[in-house]
């Protein structure tokens, strides 16, 4: 039994369609670390595909990140502001909203894909690894961890040593190269910034990369 981790796509519909052709087939389960939306062209097409992806694959593994949070908490109008200044316009775009909308936006998404955001979960554990879009807080058991370190965290995640009992796979921060630890792995390469779409096979320990989309400048500081 194989697992196929997938980091943060951010509306890079082109590359995740290529990634896929690559990990398809090679994978009896296929997990994704949330972030699918905002910064990118295409989020629509990427929730699009992973809704299909769900319905037709043996087992997919949908995470929260905390671009889908945002995402969330702006259509219902909970919060307007920080969506739009971290690359929301380009999701709106995407599904045909305007900026100048008011009311219960979520209506405007059509029903699977309110589902679909509704649906995901906050992390996840098989034999490999432990998969959580931005890390967890050390000492702390799984169950009891919280929405703001499992979607959130950086810098106190990154450099902490403890260790779970098993790698914690995950994504959020961008590297160059994925970071490759004894108690943590980091697969977000900054695919909207023009690095790559990274893929992880366990327990091959094989990373499956395709070029993304210059969207955004590369940050200055990972």
């Amino acid at each position: 039994m194989k697992t196929c981790v997938i980091g943060d796509i951010h509306g890079c519909y082109a590359s995740l369609q290529s990634l896929l052709e690559k990990v398809i087939d090679r994978a009896d389960t296929l997990i994704f670390l949330g972030d699918y939306v905002d910064r990118g062209p295409d989020s629509r097409q990427v929730v699009e595909t992973l809704i299909h992806l769900h319905n037709t694959h043996p087992q997919v593994i949908l995470l929260k990140g905390n671009h889908e949070l945002m995402l969330e908490n702006y259509l219902t109008g909970t919060e307007t502001s920080m969506f739009l200044r971290i690359g929301g316009r380009q999701t709106l775009d995407s599904y045909g909203i305007p900026l100048a909308a008011h009311g219960n936006m979520l209506a405007m998404l059509p029903p699977s894909h309110v589902a679909f955001f509704e649906s995901l979960t906050l992390l996840y554990e098989d034999q490999y690894g432990i998969y959580v879009h931005g890390g967890l807080q050390p000492g702390r058991h799984l169950s009891r961890q919280t929405p703001d370190w499992c979607l959130w965290v950086r810098d106190r995640f990154i450099r902490s040593s403890y260790n779970f009992g098993k790698p914690v796979i995950f994504g959020h921060t961008v590297f160059r190269e994925p970071l490759v630890e004894h108690n943590k792995i980091g697969i977000d390469t900054g695919a909207v910034y023009g690095g790559q779409l990274t893929a992880l096979l366990l327990p091959d320990m094989e990373f499956i990369q395709v070029t993304g989309e210059q969207v955004h400048p590369f940050p200055a500081t990972l």
